[in-house]
Order: structure tokens, then C-alpha cells, then sequence
């Protein structure tokens, strides 16, 4: 069992003198141990380690980068005498942003994808199995896995975006065309032939889709209603155990190799500063110890959370969440240990708090389908925009004249990773202080973004944008005021535009010659200390949610 002791009180200031902060900062020795720990208190017993399945199933993983908990990849093991892992590199995810024809997925995501891939492969050899690595679409590979290893059954986890859900009924249509010999567990297609199954896992949320209190359909406009109607009706199911052994693996001679970047027609973009993400399970669980037990941050997070500099002010966990390396249950489960082990209080809940808001997001994409891609958004709105190149490439490139903008702008390219408030600041100065189509704002995150899944990257620009489902949300970021508040001595926009450091703190955020012009007048408040909020806005600050 992983150690609990009560350790000294580390105040989350990042190291001035640092150029990488690499999360989790721990060495390679250590993630293995702690990885090893948490899956032996995930183990079933004896007695529950029963499996009585028949045949050979595939388990096809998605965004799921997992072994534990993750039921597609148990119910697959139970039902089954051998399972198949296989993860298909799909080449449409390294095309190009639907409207505006960004790289869909960027080098550093690229990076961090190939980085899970190998530690999923790790793990599930430490656990009897391998790990199937195929290019190409998943509806043309699995149904030729299925027929070659005579699979009765596909389990995979059920996505909810258009996209996802294409290949999802594509596949389904493909495995009506392969005839198997009759077994028990398999589908039959209207000729009365045996055809393999897709059983699709409920596994992304902390709140399972089954156990709420309403259908998808009817979820509350408002979160603050969703979140007490869930909290005070749902409970959150248990992660799911899983065997010291998945095996026996199928006979398989060549599993396929780590796909490598250049495979994805893309370049090694090195780190020179800023946060380095590790990829896969084994780094999620270890940065959940690190955060949680070896640095005692949970404790004052809800204090921290809206730092920008530095790995320790927020959990991080945002980019294991959405590749599936992490679960969220696992940190749930993690903070009520800590809770009865340490203490309970506001700063624990509150990353249950955030974990709610990535629900929210991911069932709001069940209810309003496309429309949160649509410029009107899911209220269809119809705003007008600008989708003006030369300020769009201004923002785009952190070239705009305002520093706060600019840092978090040279962050997002550099790393991959942006603060929770600077994603607010620069989408609300794109989209309010520029008037350029939100859109362009959300498909470059699309491309650059480490924690990138569609629902809740498309859902916080709407909410940003003011087209989102709740009419309430439709605020103005004063970047004087952001600046004031949480960066008041200039130390972030000093770090990633080295050249305002030998400024006065003072005059950082406002340097007036000693910068670039800005590229646009700010459409409410002005440079002073004092620049307010929107006139006539009473209510404070929302949050980019889900990405902590």
C-alpha cells in the first residue's frame, strides 16, 4: 500500500531558477513502484477472480489508455478465454481541424499519445497480455481481427462526439459482413449468419450515464443544478478490480510497433522551458501520489488552483484525463482516502468540484450533439464575427502587444499545457476584445492542446463565447484586472517573454515602447491598475472547467 505519512507542508512556488518542470517529477524507479502499488490494491481476490467466459474477445482501446479500472477491458477478460488488446493509429486524427484546417492533433500531443501508448503496452505485459498495434481505420481492422481470431465479441468504450460515433456505427456495419461459426455470445445478422458483437462501456465520467437522476436529454441548462441534483440522488460507482494475470495472450508474431512522430507526418518538438508532461497510466498515477501524498498539495488547492506559473499550483491531471490514462474515479476514490487519512476540506472537494464540470461537458455533448461545433452554438445564436488573419495570427502566435496574452499564447505552443485562467483571459480577449469566430480559437486549442477532448474544449468556448447552453454565461475578462490579481509582479510574462524581465515589476504588464504595439484597444476597461469588468457586470469570474 502506498505510504500516507503526514510529510511537510510544500507551498506549491515554483522553482525560480528552473527552466522545465517536469510533471510528475519523479524518477523512473519511483513511477514504476507507485504504479505497481496501486494496481496490487486494485486486485481482485481469490474468490472474485473467476473467469468463465469462452472463445477470444478484442478489446479495442480508445480514449481509455488504461488498466485500471477500466470495465471494457475486464468484461473482456471475463468473458472471454484469451483477449486481444488493440489500439488502431487512425490517420484521420493527424488530418486536419474541420473549418480552418489546423493540424488536428499537434507535435506535442503526438508526443504524449506515443508516450501512453508504450506505458498501456508496459503495463499490460506486466499483466500477461499484449497490446496489438495496427494503422489505419478501425472499422476496416477490427472486423478483419474479429474474423482472423474468430472474436465473438468487441468491447471498447462508448464515445459521444459525431466523429467518434461515425466510426462506431461503421465498425457496426463492417461486422455484419463477417460470418462466424456458431457460438454462444455472438450476434446474428438478419441472414441468420453468427456475427461478432460491439459491446460498448459506459467509462469516462465519474458519475456513470446509467445513474443519473434524468435522461441525457433533460440534464439542467444551469450546472450548479445538474451538480446538486447528482450530488444529493447519484452515487459514484467503485472502480472496477482487475486480475494479477489477463492472460493468456493470443499467438501473435508481430504485435505491431510504438508508432514513431514522424509516422504522423509531424517533427520532435523539443522542451526549452514550461511544463513537460510524461505520458501514460503509469505517470497519472504517479503525479496523483505526488500531488496528493508525497507534496500534501490537495489540502490548499481550491486556494492555488488559479496560478499560472509553475507545475504545483493545480492537480494536472487534465492531460491523463482525456487520453483515458487516468481514471476519474481513481482520483475520486484517492481524495476520500486522503480525506479519512489527512483531513476534509474545501480543497478536496473542489477537485471533485472540477471532476463534475468535465462530466457536465461530456453529457451536455449527448444532449446538444453538433450544435456545440456550430458558430451560433447550442442556443444558435447568430453573432457576428471577424475571421480576420492577421489578428487572428497575432493571437495565435502570443504577438498581440498585451504580455498576458502573449505568455499564455507562447505557453499553449511551447508546452502544450495553459492555466486554467489563462484559457479564459485569451479567449475572452479573441473573441470579445477581437471579435474573431470562437471557432478559430477552439480549433487551434484543437491542435495544440495535451488535455484536448472535443466535449469539454468545445463546451468551455462556448461558454466563453456567450453561445453556450447557459445564457448566464457571457463575460468580459478586463486583462488589467487579470493581470492585477494573478500575476501582480509580471513573474509569468516575464518567464516566457524573457525580455520584459529587466522591466520594473511594474510596468511588466504594460510596457508601453518597450513592447509591441498592441494590436487592438481593448474593448472594455484600459491599461491603468484599475481597468474594471464589463459595464454592468455583476458576476464574478467563470471557470475554464475540467482542465486542472
Amino acid at each position: 500500500m502506498i505510504s500516507s505519512s503526514k510529510s511537510e507542508n510544500v507551498q506549491p512556488k515554483p522553482p525560480q531558477n528552473s527552466i522545465i518542470y517536469k510533471v510528475p517529477a519523479l524518477e523512473n524507479n519511483d513511477i514504476d513502484k507507485i504504479t505497481g502499488q496501486n494496481f496490487e490494491r486494485y486486485y481482485l481476490s481469490s474468490s472474485e477472480n473467476q473467469r468463465n467466459g469462452k472463445g477470444v474477445c478484442i478489446v479495442w482501446f480508445r480514449n481509455d489508455l488504461r488498466v485500471l479500472d477500466n470495465e471494457a477491458l475486464f468484461k473482456g477478460w471475463a468473458s472471454s478465454e484469451v483477449v486481444l488488446p488493440v489500439y488502431c493509429v487512425d490517420p484521420r486524427l493527424f488530418g486536419t481541424t474541420y473549418h480552418f484546417g489546423f493540424p488536428k492533433t499537434g507535435a506535442i500531443r503526438a508526443q504524449f499519445l506515443i508516450e501512453c501508448l508504450a506505458d498501456l503496452r508496459k503495463n499490460l505485459r506486466k499483466h500477461g497480455i499484449n497490446l496489438l498495434i495496427r494503422h489505419g481505420k478501425p472499422e476496416e481492422i477490427l472486423p478483419a481481427l474479429a474474423e482472423t481470431f474468430r472474436a465473438h465479441t468487441i468491447y471498447a468504450q462508448k464515445e459521444t462526439c459525431s466523429e467518434e460515433l461515425n466510426v462506431e456505427a461503421r465498425l457496426n456495419k463492417g461486422l455484419q459482413k463477417v460470418s462466424l461459426s456458431s457460438k454462444v455470445g455472438q450476434s446474428r445478422a438478419q441472414n441468420g449468419a453468427c456475427i461478432p458483437r460491439l459491446q460498448l462501456v459506459w467509462g469516462s465520467t465519474l458519475y456513470h450515464k446509467d445513474d443519473l437522476p434524468f435522461d441525457v436529454s433533460n440534464i439542467p441548462d444551469v450546472y450548479t443544478q445538474f451538480r446538486k441534483s447528482i450530488e444529493s440522488k447519484c452515487t459514484i460507482r467503485a472502480c472496477i478490480k482487475i486480475p494479477a494475470s489477463l492472460g493468456p495472450p493470443p499467438e501473435i508474431e508481430d504485435w505491431g510497433a510504438i508508432p514513431s512522430i514522424d509516422q504522423f507526418g509531424l517533427h520532435t518538438q523539443e522542451a526549452y522551458r514550461g511544463l513537460v508532461f510524461v505520458g501514460g497510466e503509469s505517470a497519472s498515477l504517479s503525479r496523483v501520489h505526488e500531488y496528493f501524498w508525497k507534496k500534501d498539495l490537495l489540502k490548499i488547492y481550491k486556494v492555488t488552483r488559479n496560478g499560472m506559473l509553475g507545475s504545483d499550483y493545480s492537480t494536472k491531471f487534465s492531460p491523463w484525463l482525456a487520453s483515458g490514462s487516468l481514471s476519474p474515479r481513481f482520483v475520486y476514490e484517492e481524495v476520500k482516502r486522503y480525506e479519512k487519512e489527512r483531513l476534509a476540506n474545501d480543497s478536496t472537494y473542489w477537485v471533485l468540484f472540477e471532476l463534475i464540470w468535465r462530466d457536465y461537458f461530456r453529457f451536455l455533448s449527448i444532449k446538444y450533439g453538433n450544435s456545440i461545433f456550430h458558430l451560433g452554438g447550442p442556443r444558435q445564436l447568430d453573432y457576428k464575427w471577424s475571421q480576420e488573419s492577421t489578428l487572428f495570427e497575432s493571437w495565435k502566435e502570443g504577438k498581440t502587444g498585451y504580455p498576458l496574452i502573449d505568455a499564455n499564447m507562447k505557453e499553449l505552443a511551447t508546452t502544450g499545457f495553459m492555466s486554467n485562467r489563462g484559457r479564459q483571459i485569451v479567449c475572452s480577449f479573441l473573441v470579445r476584445d477581437m471579435g474573431i469566430d470562437w471557432r478559430m480559437g477552439a480549433e487551434w486549442f484543437e491542435t495544440c492542446l495535451l488535455d484536448y477532448d472535443p466535449c469539454s474544449n468545445y463546451g468551455n468556448w462556448t461558454y466563453g463565447a456567450g453561445v453556450g447552453n447557459d445564457p448566464r454565461e457571457d463575460r468580459y475578462f478586463s486583462i488589467p484586472k487579470q493581470a492585477q490579481v494573478y500575476d501582480p509582479e509580471g513573474e509569468y510574462v516575464a518567464y516566457w517573454l524573457p525580455e520584459l524581465k529587466r522591466l520594473p515589476k511594474d510596468k511588466r504588464h504594460f510596457p508601453g515602447f518597450s513592447y509591441l504595439k498592441p494590436i487592438v484597444a481593448l474593448k472594455y476597461g484600459n491599461t491603468s491598475k484599475q481597468g474594471g469588468q464589463r459595464p454592468g457586470s455583476s458576476r464574478r469570474d467563470q471557470k475554464w472547467r475540467a482542465n486542472k
